[in-house]
């Protein structure tokens, strides 16, 4: 399952665990660590230590998301594993879900101001690509 601490994640989190518990099925979560913005180039100039430590914030609020997913998951029974995919690429999800020989990917869906913003998502192109069934979550 996707997970990136989102309301529409956490919906997709408790579906996920609902049905790893049902079928007795291994659950894992990948969350996607994005790239730095651009703008943060001007900052490091200044201070070549500042990259560092925004990645280092990132890896600690990821670590932090996983945490309170797997506890999540433990509450219901559920071992969850997690796995934090570093690039903000669909190329990064299908290629985690095809060495995973994964089955079922449950994601959470978003709501969109229009029916054309939908088709640029990253929801709707990891679907399109992905090797497994994919199940949108609302």
């Amino acid at each position: 399952m996707a997970y990136n601490g989102s309301p529409e994640a956490a919906r997709a989190l408790s579906q996920a665990i609902h049905l790893a518990k049902a079928f007795g099925a291994k659950l894992c979560a990948i969350t996607v660590q994005q790239d730095l913005p651009p703008y943060t180039a001007y900052a490091a100039a200044a201070d070549s230590s500042l990259s560092r430590a925004l990645i280092e914030d990132q890896q600690a609020h990821c670590d932090r998301l996983h945490s309170e997913a797997r506890e999540t998951a433990l509450r219901e029974g559920v071992t969850l594993e997690t796995h934090l995919l570093e690039h903000d690429s669909i190329d990064a999800i299908v290629n985690f879900l095809l060495d995973n020989k994964t089955d079922l990917l449950v994601i959470g869906l978003h709501r969109h101001a229009s029916r054309l913003s939908r088709l640029w998502s990253t929801v709707y192109e990891v679907a399109l690509d992905a090797p497994c069934s994919v199940l949108g979550v609302h």
